[in-house]
């Protein structure tokens, strides 16, 4: 027996030293491969599983030397290592530059990037060598604490803490893999085995008395620690076993991936200018491969749409060469096709490419896989060179005359209007859906009535928000400049009644191509809409109009139906009844010459009379409207003024004609009444299309976002046609104190109910001062607003 214990003791150590930082070396190999499942190949877990054996083998292989030497020598390795890396990382990704200046970059922006990377990550410098450094500090941590301190579950935990932190970083990027903790933890196990074996120290010999008092405590201790096991099985297990199944964190959403700035965002605005200068040099591309004849380069895809302009809403992450497939393409894709671009004067962020890239070198790029467009996010540069391969979605024209439209929450921003679309357009998006049942039919009545009725110009002004387009679709032709506009008007005027439709639509602003080597200028560049159809993708739609065709005027296919109203009066008088008798009526005569009184003076006095009591009813209602308006503004609780200053300007609305139909909210109705401001046709609610006369923005005007710091609620309206009237100012601050005191009856207070009675009387003051000078006269001495008044109590 005593033989047998002393071969043990002499394997164990003889194979202790060895066993201990194997299996260290091997927690560190499965933390690498853990974390190597979120990048692209075998290099990045190659040289993570590198550092972590190399760490523990250079605290092996100096164990004899001194513990102060021991760091020293391996921070030397670990900077070789580590430019070795960068050199593999670097040469793998096609990066070119100094490595000096590539390790310099990797350290300091190593982190942001991983956790922004695109998955899978590409091995680049910047993304390998912060973990490849914390791998081998993690190492030589465990290595020391094992081989000097003795202190192996301290020597564990450092492993331990770098897988947690490798599978928090990996979040629910990867597939689950059962061996891999299974692995570590055995290794664990056997650390801790090996480790606390200490055969050098010499064996204390027990008496019989004292052996069965040891075992005892040594059973009792098992008991303990078993008892306490199934405790914390038994409170832990649920809570464990219920978070299996839960997909863990992403700590990515804490990190702001590349931001693009508001020209890339919106690149539509950009289309105007490049349509006034047609031989401006942007880039040269050749295509080689199997493009088609009419291949397009896409430069940004706008998803978003707020009533006021389109914005691409896109999430760029840091990719390498490799690109993933965008969501929502079409599974058939033709043969690839090779773009080798040269930037010249196109500047911004977006990178051109034919869609869908799938493959990108000569470049630092960020990827979008909703969209499947590029950005770089240090900027373009005149003389950028950069190679692509991208494969082309084909479309199954058989499947499109029975395709549905997809739903559900990815959908709805593709059908989403940030703010109801004018009633003129909202008609004629239901004119067009009449008669269509499928969804591919409505798409293509758009794009036939789109074709048809405008025109394409260049020199139309920039705007696609909802004056714009309305103006666009309505706007007298002869001498207004309507119905003609360029690619951006078309394509966000078919965006937008395909979406009042039920179509998921977007935007794309691109570039026509040819086969070849091509110079793009100005004049090539477009956008075009697209239609994301179940079972097919996005289809790509041309509303513009075929060269050299007239376009048919929008009056000859929808001409309104005349508004019902009262007959005018006729410039000649009634016709009376025939006389019963032919005979002059002699009592009439008689009572003229019986009185002594001329006619002619009966008649003045009479008139007189009349014109007195006219004059005593105008007075009267002049003074009854005037104690009403300073009963409502200025008398009583905060709430009820400010409800008596929103009906002041419901009555305005009603005297200036524009009466607001009863099934607005507050703030349409404030929005009505801006648009009666600037002398804008209100549509009936019952009338259908008729052409819109809202004068455009101009060239030069900024265009604002809804929630910008100059949105047009901060700002008064004046009209385009009357520089010298006052501006008007809006309402909408009104508006929103009215909701307040519908929903909250105590919400308003004195300062703000004469804030709502200011407005109110500005508002009315100005409206009034735009009518006619008729109007003018009868505005205060019209008795309708009494028996309004009267309605409503």
């Amino acid at each position: 027996m005593v033989t047998r214990l002393t071969v043990t003791r002499m394997i164990i150590a003889a194979t202790g030293p060895l066993v201990a930082p194997a299996a260290l070396a091997g927690m560190l190999a499965v933390a690498g491969l853990a974390l190597g499942r979120v990048y692209a190949g075998d290099l990045a877990p190659g040289l993570l599983i590198g550092a972590g054996i190399g760490s523990v083998a250079v605290s092996v292989a100096t164990r004899r030397l001194p513990s102060w030497a021991v760091g020293p020598v391996s921070v030397l390795m670990l900077a070789g290592y580590t430019l070795l890396a960068v050199r593999l990382t670097a040469a793998g990704g096609g990066i070119d530059g100094p490595l000096a200046r590539l390790t310099g970059d990797a350290l300091r922006n190593g982190i942001p990037r991983v956790l922004t990377a695109m998955i899978p990550i590409e091995a680049q410098p910047d993304t390998v060598a912060v973990p490849v450094i914390a791998t081998w500090l993690t190492g030589l941590a465990g290595a020391e604490l094992a081989l000097r301190a003795r202190r192996m579950l301290l020597a564990c935990l450092a492993p331990t803490l770098l897988y947690a932190v490798v599978l928090y970083a990996v979040g629910p990027n990867a597939d689950a893999t059962l061996w891999q903790p299974l692995s570590f933890a055995g290794l664990v196990a056997i650390a801790l085995t090996v480790g606390t074996d200490r055969p050098d120290e010499t064996p204390v010999v027990l008496t019989r008395v004292q052996g069965a008092a040891l075992r005892a405590r040594v059973a009792a201790g098992a008991a303990a620690t078993l008892a306490l096991t199934i405790g914390l099985v038994a409170a832990v297990g649920p809570a464990v076993v219920a978070g299996v199944s839960r997909q863990p964190a992403d700590p990515r959403r804490y990190i702001t991936p590349p931001q693009l700035d508001a020209l890339d965002e919106n690149p539509l605005v950009r289309l105007s200018g490049w349509a006034l200068n047609p031989g401006q040099h942007l880039f040269d591309i050749r295509l080689s491969g199997a493009p088609r004849p009419d291949t397009r380069v896409r430069l940004a895809v706008l998803n978003d749409y707020d009533g006021v302009t389109w914005r691409a809403g896109a999430t760029y992450r840091t990719a390498g060469r490799v690109l993933g497939r965008p969501a929502g393409d079409a599974d058939d894709r033709a043969g690839p096709v090779s773009q080798q671009i040269t930037i010249a004067e196109l500047d911004g962020k977006l990178v051109p490419a034919a869609a869908v890239p799938e493959r990108i070198d000569g470049a630092r790029v960020a990827f979008d896989q909703v969209t499947g467009t590029v950005a770089i996010p240090d900027g373009l540069r005149s003389g950028l060179r950069y190679t692509v391969v991208s494969r082309v979605p084909t479309v199954d024209v058989n499947l499109l005359p029975s395709a549905g439209v997809a739903s559900g929450p990815a959908i709805a921003r593709y059908v989403r209007l940030g703010s109801p679309a004018p009633i003129d357009i909202q008609q004629l998006a239901e004119r067009l859906a009449e008669g269509n049942a499928t969804p591919f039919s409505r798409a293509q009545a758009i794009e036939l009535f789109l074709s048809e009725h405008y025109q394409l110009t260049t020199d139309a002004p920039s705007g696609h928000a909802y004056p714009n387009l309305s103006f666009f679709l309505f706007g007298p032709r002869a001498g207004g400049g309507g119905q003609r506009g360029t690619s951006e008007q078309f394509a966000a005027a078919f965006a937008v009644l395909a979406r009042l439709a039920g179509l998921p639509t977007r935007i794309i602003v691109g570039f026509r191509a040819g086969p070849g080597a091509v110079t793009i200028r100005g004049a090539d560049a477009l956008a075009w809409p697209e239609v994301l159809f179940d079972r097919v993708g996005w289809v790509p739609f041309n509303p513009l109009p075929q060269p050299d065709t007239q376009p048919r005027p929008v009056e000859e296919d929808f001409t309104p139906p005349p508004t019902p109203s009262n007959p005018p009066p006729s410039s000649q008088p009634p016709r009376s009844a025939p006389p019963t008798s032919a005979a002059p009526s002699g009592s009439a005569n008689a009572a003229g010459a019986g009185d002594g009184t001329p006619p002619g003076t009966v008649a003045a006095e009479t008139t007189t009379g009349l014109l007195l009591l006219l004059g005593i009813g105008v007075a009267t209602v002049v003074l009854l409207r005037r104690a009403r308006r300073r009963r409502r503004l200025y008398t009583g609780e905060p709430p009820g003024r400010v409800i008596g200053a929103w009906l002041e300007v419901l009555d305005a609305l009603r005297l200036a004609g524009r009466p607001p139909p009863h099934h607005l909210a507050v703030t349409e109705i404030a929005e009505l009444a801006a648009r009666t401001a600037l002398n804008a046709p209100i549509q009936p609610a019952n009338t259908p299309i008729q052409p819109a006369n809202t004068p455009i923005q101009p060239a030069n005007a900024p265009i604002r976002a809804a929630d910008g710091p100059n949105r047009a609620g901060d700002s008064p309206i004046r009209a385009a046609d009357d520089p010298i009237r006052p501006a008007v100012p809006r309402i909408d601050e009104l508006a929103g104190l009215v909701n307040v005191v519908a929903f909250t009856p105590d919400g308003a207070s004195a300062a703000q109910a004469d804030q709502a009675a200011a407005q109110a009387a500005a508002y009315v003051n100005g409206l009034r001062a735009g009518r006619p000078w008729w109007r003018r006269w009868l505005w205060s001495a019209d008795p309708r607003p009494l028996r309004w008044a009267h309605r409503r109590r």
